[in-house]
C-alpha cells in the first residue's frame, strides 16, 4: 500500500491530497506490496496508466493475484482470468516485482496440480512468488518437498512469511496486536530461495527491540542472496502498519551496514515538519 493517511507527518507531508502519494512513496522506497488487487481484482486502465506515469523506472510493484482466483476458485479454470489480470497490468510489466499468489490456509498438497497448471503457463517475463499457508507445507515432508520442487522447476519464489516477531508475546489488550495475531497464520519460518527474487514478508511487533532481534539473522541471509546475484524483496509490516515506514527504514539501515546499499532518503513529511 502507499495511500495510508496515518503516514502523514512522517513519510508524507501532513497536509495534501492522495494524487501524489505514490510519487512521494517512490522517492523513499523502491517497492510496494499491492494488496488492492487481492481484494478488488484488476485495476482500471486509467488507474494503471497513472501509476505508470508516477512510478520511476527502477520501482517495482508486487501485486497479489485476486482472491477471487486464489481463494474462491482455488486456481481451477482461471487461465483466461489470469491472462486478463496480467494484461491489465501491461503498462507496468517493466516495473513488476514478483506477482504474489497467496493461497488459502486449506489449500494443500492435493491441490498442487492446480498450482502447477498456473505456473506452467505463467509468462516468463513476469516474476511470480507463491505464499502457502497450509500446515502440511511446513513439516519438511512429502507435501513440502513436492511444493518446493514445483516452484524450483518453474522458477517461482516461495514467499517467506516471518511472523515470529508478531507472535513473540501475548497480545494482551493491545488492539493492533490482537487484530494482527488473529489475521496472520502462525506458521514456522522456512528460509529458502526457490527462484531469483527471494521475497520476505516481515511482520513486525509493536516493540522495536523485538523487531531488531528477529531481523538480525536476516541480515546475513539477504546479504548472501545479493552476493549471489539474486534480487531479494523485503516487505515490512507492523500490526496496524502505522509504523511500517519507520520500521522499514530501520531495517534497511541495519542491512546497509553489511551491504553496499545507498541510504534511504529522508521522509518528506519529516523534512516539512522541520521547517516549522
Amino acid at each position: 500500500m502507499w495511500a495510508k493517511q496515518a503516514w502523514r507527518g512522517t513519510l508524507y507531508p501532513p497536509h495534501g491530497g492522495d494524487a501524489g502519494l505514490l510519487e512521494e512513496y517512490a522517492r523513499v522506497f523502491s517497492t510496494v506490496e499491492g494488496n488492492t488487487t487481492f481484494y478488488s481484482g484488476a485495476p482500471r486502465p486509467e488507474t494503471v496508466a497513472t501509476w505508470a506515469r508516477q512510478a520511476p523506472a527502477d520501482f517495482r510493484f508486487c501485486f497479489k493475484l485476486p482472491a477471487a482466483l486464489t481463494h474462491q476458485r482455488r486456481l481451477a479454470g482461471v487461465a483466461a482470468d489470469v491472462d486478463g489480470f496480467l494484461e491489465a497490468l501491461a503498462p507496468l510489466h517493466d516495473r513488476l516485482g514478483p506477482v504474489m499468489v497467496q493461497l488459502p490456509r486449506d489449500f494443500g498438497a492435493d491441490e498442487l496440480p492446480q498450482l502447477e497448471g498456473l505456473l506452467s503457463r505463467w509468462p516468463t517475463g513476469i516474476p511470480c512468488a507463491v505464499e502457502v499457508r497450509h500446515r502440511e507445507f511446513f513439516h519438511k515432508g512429502t507435501a513440502e518437498i513436492a511444493l518446493n520442487r514445483l516452484l524450483i522447476t518453474h522458477g517461482a519464489d516461495r514467499v517467506m512469511l516471518d511472523v515470529r516477531p508478531l507472535f513473540s508475546t501475548p497480545a494482551g489488550d493491545h488492539p493492533g496486536l490482537l487484530k494482527a495475531q488473529g489475521e496472520k497464520p502462525k506458521r514456522p519460518l522456512h528460509v529458502l530461495s526457490t527462484g531469483g527474487r527471494p521475497l520476505v514478508r516481515f511482520i513486525g511487533h509493536v516493540d522495536p527491540a523485538i523487531n531488531e532481534r528477529y531481523f538480525q539473522p536476516w541480515i546475513d541471509r539477504l546479504a548472501l542472496w545479493i552476493k549471489q546475484g539474486k534480487t531479494p524483496f523485503l516487505l515490512v509490516h507492523t500490526p496496524d502498519n502505522r509504523q511500517a515506514p519507520e520500521l522499514a527504514r530501520r531495517l534497511h539501515s541495519r542491512l546497509a551496514e553489511h551491504c553496499s546499499l545507498p541510504p534511504l532518503p529522508g521522509f518528506p513529511g519529516e523534512r516539512q515538519e522541520a521547517l516549522f
